[in-house]
């Protein structure tokens, strides 16, 4: 693995790591309304399973967990109901100090948990999440556990959810949201609810944290999909920018900061770590064969008309279209690494797997490409 790849690829990587910063939600309710389970099905299996973080101050009672581009803030010790009033205080005093603080650290959230089945909503449980509101905080009620048969909600939670409507407390939307998080094995009951959940986060929380909204949630697949096709759209249009003088072949790899740049968010927006996404990349894109920034130029030479006998340039058009195979490309690679679906041993993809597929599905996007037997990559 050339060290130029791999330590230009660790360095974008964390830049986009910057760049994208990190989503942070509160996560409150009664004990035993499902919170962790909620937040293990839309973040990860590991989410909420290994404990609940470190205390926001010291002898608070409110915990953050960061992980990459999220941030959970959860209670411990304290009860809603029976103690929500020092925990009102506290969270005044924790979320007055986090303002001060860059957006990254700052709660940006908050989901407030009810079982669905409970059949009662507590007057202490509509004055914390008005207590939340005060502090500016959008707060998402969401329903726990709710069955469903024939597309109908359980009658009992529709009449918990009408009753909580009714009180007008400043919820997202005025209503809770109706959610089945993880498959029943014992009743076949699917998870539901999860996706239009997020979706809502999505639209409350400040646009700056929208990518790592994006990035941390693993339920809604089109979301990741749609971010990765915004970036490569925007690589696209820098990369015909930069070559809107053309650039002489001998200097194609000017355009590889933005090209690495594009990988690297792409890999971040489908939770891929910076070494298995590098080993991703150096694989899919020959890196390991060529060297260095020689990948660039011999993946450049298979399209036709990147090079010119009379100037041997690179057009706008010409970077237009390398940079768009190789984002679609690699978007597949990514995709398909994050699902498991890549040959391999022990969880990590096969090299070969990875490059097979980054040229299958480069070549499929470069109209007229040279065949493999006419190039070295």
């Amino acid at each position: 693995m050339p060290d130029w790849f791999t330590d230009s690829f660790r360095a974008e990587f964390d830049r986009q790591t910057a760049a994208i910063g990190r989503f942070n939600l509160a996560v409150f309710g009664k004990t035993g309304t499902g919170k962790s389970t909620l937040i293990n099905a839309v973040f990860g299996t590991e989410v909420a399973r290994t404990g609940i973080g470190e205390p926001v101050t010291q002898g608070s009672h409110l915990y953050v967990d960061r992980r990459g581009t999220l941030g959970i803030f959860d209670t411990q010790g304290l009860e809603i109901g029976r103690d929500g009033g020092e925990l009102v205080k506290e969270l005044r005093d924790v979320v007055k100090g986090l303002r001060k603080k860059p957006l990254s650290e700052q709660i940006h959230c908050a989901w407030y948990c009810v079982r669905g089945m409970d059949r009662r909503f507590e007057e202490a449980e509509g004055a914390f999440i008005r207590a939340l509101a005060d502090l500016e905080l959008p707060v998402l009620l969401v329903l726990t556990q709710v069955p469903m048969r024939d597309s109908q909600f359980h009658p009992d939670a529709v009449s918990l959810a009408r009753h909580i409507e009714s009180l007008k407390l400043p919820i997202l939307g005025g209503r809770p949201f109706m959610t089945y998080a993880m498959r029943d094995q014992f009743s076949g009951q699917p998870p539901y609810g999860l996706s239009e959940l997020v979706h809502a986060t999505f639209q409350a929380v400040p646009e700056a944290v929208q990518a790592a909204l994006v990035s941390a949630q693993r339920v809604d697949l089109d979301a990741k999909a749609r971010a990765a096709q915004a970036f490569i759209g925007a690589t696209v249009t820098a990369s015909a920018a930069a070559a809107a003088t053309p650039i002489p072949f001998s200097d194609a790899a000017l355009l590889v900061p933005l090209q690495l740049a594009m990988m690297a968010r792409i890999a971040h927006l489908y939770g891929l770590g910076v070494d298995r996404a590098g080993i991703a990349a150096v694989a899919s894109t020959a890196v390991a064969t060529t060297a260095g920034r020689a990948s660039f130029t011999s993946l450049l030479k298979l399209i036709p008309g990147a090079g010119t006998i009379a100037g041997g340039a690179i057009s706008a058009s010409v970077a237009s279209v390398f940079t768009f195979a190789m984002g679609q490309a690699w978007l597949t690679v990514c995709q398909r690494s994050a699902g498991g679906s890549l040959p391999g041993l022990s969880g990590v993809a096969d090299p070969k797997a990875l490059h097979d597929l980054f040229m299958s599905e480069f070549r499929r996007r470069i109209p007229g490409i040279r065949p493999a037997s006419a190039t070295q990559v």
